[in-house]
């Protein structure tokens, strides 16, 4: 077995910041039930590496690519793993401010194109490999998660039914019509634009789109972007706990007093009720394969199995 050049094991070794010995060992009493909390999250984390070792680890060693989600904030000391529909543009403008010396104060004063514009942010893919595995080894490295069919429909409504998105209306919406639409209009063929949840489900599961390239982020699993069976996160929030999680990793940072997590309007939000109306619309077998696609993802992050699925 070939080594891993990024280390990952371990936290709070000599030279490691107060953050870290915080979180690990907490002197302050607001953070005792957090940090059993976060605990039981990194165990079952590492409890399901385990146990799914064949399919979790396929790859041993990480390449810098891999690394090109984790975003880094030197001042603090923060890594960031960053995945889409998690809350992860708030997240971008939050590093923007920790880690622009004074240039942003107000995380919604940026504009959300604006945060992931990927100049205005550092990743770890940009360093040599021994500052990778110093950062790994002391900096507070972090995720956000979420109901892994809650994210996958969230996705699916932004970029398929919203007419702005015509960049993936192009890219992905004319491939999937193309294969999997009967009697295709010609203009369905050429835009794109009315891809519905079920040619989506079945472009997901195909074992050509696999085979092709990484799926795309927005639908990428999260253990797929930020390798948590080798990479070693010291907090694992939860979109469900969103505020409370996110302030929690602001108050380790020392910025909790100056800096407040953006609160957001929950009326659009994807809720699994809606998720479940979409996968309605599909096949039992349909179901039964993406939840093996998200399986991970699922057991990982202590997501229990929907009840409206018909598995078989």
């Amino acid at each position: 077995m070939r080594r891993n050049p990024f280390a990952v094991e371990g936290c709070c070794r000599k030279g490691s910041r107060n953050a870290l010995q915080e979180l690990y060992n907490p002197t302050q009493a607001e953070f005792s039930a957090a940090a059993v909390l976060h605990q039981a999250r990194r165990d079952q984390v590492a409890d399901t590496c385990r146990a799914h070792s064949a399919s979790s680890r396929k790859r041993r060693v990480l390449t810098p690519n891999d690394l090109k989600h984790l975003v880094v904030d030197e001042e603090h000391e923060l890594i960031y793993c960053y995945v889409p529909k998690v809350a992860c543009t708030n997240w971008k403008r939050v590093m923007m401010v920790l880690s622009g010396r004074g240039k942003y104060s107000d995380p919604m004063e940026i504009p959300s194109n604006e945060a992931h514009v990927p100049s205005n942010l550092k990743t770890l893919n940009q360093y040599s490999i021994p500052d990778i595995n110093h950062r790994l080894k002391s900096y507070i490295k972090f995720l956000f998660v979420r109901e892994p069919f809650e994210r996958l429909v969230s996705a699916y409504r932004n970029k398929f039914t919203l007419r702005y998105n015509s960049s993936f209306h192009k890219r992905y919406g004319t491939k999937i019509v193309r294969r999997y639409r009967k009697n295709a209009t010609a203009e369905a063929l050429q835009s794109g634009t009315d891809v519905k949840f079920q040619e989506f489900a079945e472009y997901l599961v195909d074992p050509a789109t696999q085979r092709e390239a990484p799926l795309n982020e927005h639908w990428q699993t999260v253990y797929s972007l930020c390798h948590p069976c080798h990479i070693h996160y010291d907090l694992v929030g939860k979109y469900e706990t969103l505020e409370e999680d996110a302030n929690y990793v602001l108050k380790l940072a020392g910025v909790g007093d100056s800096l407040r997590f953006p609160t957001f309007a929950k009326s659009t939000r994807t809720t699994d009720q809606m998720a479940a109306t979409f996968f309605n619309n599909i096949s039992s077998q349909q179901q039964g394969q993406l939840y093996q696609l998200y399986k991970l993802d699922f057991l990982m992050f202590n997501y229990s199995t929907p009840s409206y699925l018909k598995l078989q």
